[in-house]
């Protein structure tokens, strides 16, 4: 690191934090697994397996609580209906497109042959089942097309690009999940600008031609907790997920400050948004289609999560990270989601410094303040955990005041090791 760079920075300061408990509606379901066994018995769900089909389960790559359990649950159900369950892994560019790389994805969310006592087949090989008016055609993984029934497990979101009816869902699983990189590509192609339209399109035409039976749809809280799960029969689908949206959209998580000098975010991961970092929570998006979140003039990404395997996509969207992140990062495989959803920014490399310390201060140097002192820095462990945030003295005034914010420490100084990274 350049000496001239150390001397710039040396005396910038760093603000003494405060911790604070934002307080969220924490309505959850105790017991997930019974209410997906109970939803897997109504009309119109296992019902519709029948004894000897060859079932394929559609199994992402995002971090969706009680994933594995869920799908155990669903693996189970098929098999007590007298049928033969295999999963495969529905994420299409991840795990650097490959069949392994995406087998390794479900691997470290717990989902394998030996958790599920089921079959994973994975593979990067689709076929063509149809095309939209507007040209673009539509793929579905080799493997599940041969399938005697499908069935989609999937959480409603908010999209972190665009904005529409259908966004983040079982119908986004199954159009780009299912399509593999080759159906991600072309849904992607034609821009952000397009999306709400080619998602539930491309999807409706796979739900008409393949034998989707039903789909496994979680919301959840501000505390990445379950708080429903419905079994939605393929008729249901579209209607029932445009009404689920609109509740995960009032049950997101966000920061509970508008504006925002200096953002730390510890991790970014696949695994925890398809950016990296959920855009609604930061306000960082990586498309003009898609706003909210606070303002934020400076934020900086410290790491890569062990999950996400070196894919470091929504690094470019910070403007600082560490040379720890920038050594971890699989460049490959986080440039093919740019290449895939032909959104490059998320992908570029960010300023990147030494360690923790020296890209907080540059972030601070940066944030276009008169004064460094004065400082709005807020700290948060991934876009997933807003329950417990770190803030600077310069927002404790404002935290008091707020209904839905709890003090929890006095102020104190962060401690970093010989290294200059923050002690976790």
């Amino acid at each position: 690191m350049s000496e001239v760079i150390r001397e710039v920075l040396k005396e910038i300061p760093v603000p003494k934090m405060v911790r604070i408990r934002q307080k969220f509606d924490g309505t959850k379901l105790e017991d997930p697994i019974a209410e997906l066994n109970k939803e897997l018995q109504k009309p119109g769900a296992i019902d519709q397996i029948k004894p000897g089909q060859q079932v394929a389960i559609a199994v992402g790559s995002r971090g969706v609580a009680n994933l594995a359990e869920l799908t155990k649950a669903t693996v189970d159900a098929i098999k007590a209906a007298g049928a033969h369950p295999y999963i495969v892994p529905s994420m299409g560019s991840h795990g650097s497109a490959t069949a392994e790389g995406q087998a390794e994805v479900l691997h470290h969310l717990g989902v394998h042959e030996q958790s599920m006592g089921c079959p994973i087949r994975s593979s990067m090989e689709v076929v063509q089942i149809d095309e939209l008016p507007n040209g673009l055609p539509v793929y579905v993984d080799k493997i599940a097309s041969t399938a005697d029934a499908i069935v989609v497990i999937n959480r409603v979101k908010p999209h972190t690009a665009f904005r529409g009816r259908i966004e983040s869902g079982i119908m986004k699983m199954i159009a780009i999940g299912l399509g593999k990189q080759r159906g991600a590509e072309v849904t992607h192609q034609l821009g952000f600008k397009y999306m709400a339209e080619n998602v539930p399109a491309m999807a409706n035409k796979m739900m008409a031609k393949l034998p989707i039976v039903f789909g496994v749809a979680v919301v959840e809280n501000a505390f990445d907790e379950t708080c429903i799960v419905e079994v939605l029969p393929t008729a249901q689908v579209e209607e029932r997920e445009m009404e689920l949206l609109e509740i995960a959209k009032a049950r997101l998580p966000k920061i509970l400050f508008n504006q925002i000098d200096v953002l730390v975010i510890d991790y970014i991961g696949k695994n925890i948004s398809g950016d990296g970092m959920d855009p609604n929570i930061t306000g960082r998006y990586p498309t003009p289609y898609a706003t909210g979140g606070p303002d934020v003039s400076k934020m900086v990404v410290l790491d890569v999560t062990k999950e996400s395997k070196g894919n470091a996509n929504g690094v470019g969207t910070a403007d600082f990270t560490t040379q720890r992140l920038i050594d971890k990062m699989d460049k490959p495989g986080t440039f093919m989601n740019g290449l895939t959803s032909t959104v490059c920014a998320p992908t570029k490399l960010s300023t990147y410094l030494e360690n923790d310390l020296l890209a907080i201060k540059a972030a601070v140097k940066t944030c276009n303040i008169l004064d460094y002192n004065t400082c709005r820095l807020v700290r948060i462990k991934d876009t997933l955990h807003l329950g417990e945030i770190e803030i600077s003295v310069n927002l404790l005034e404002e935290a008091k005041q707020h209904p839905d914010i709890e003090i929890l420490s006095e102020p104190y100084d962060w401690a970093f090791d010989s290294e200059g990274n923050l002690q976790k």
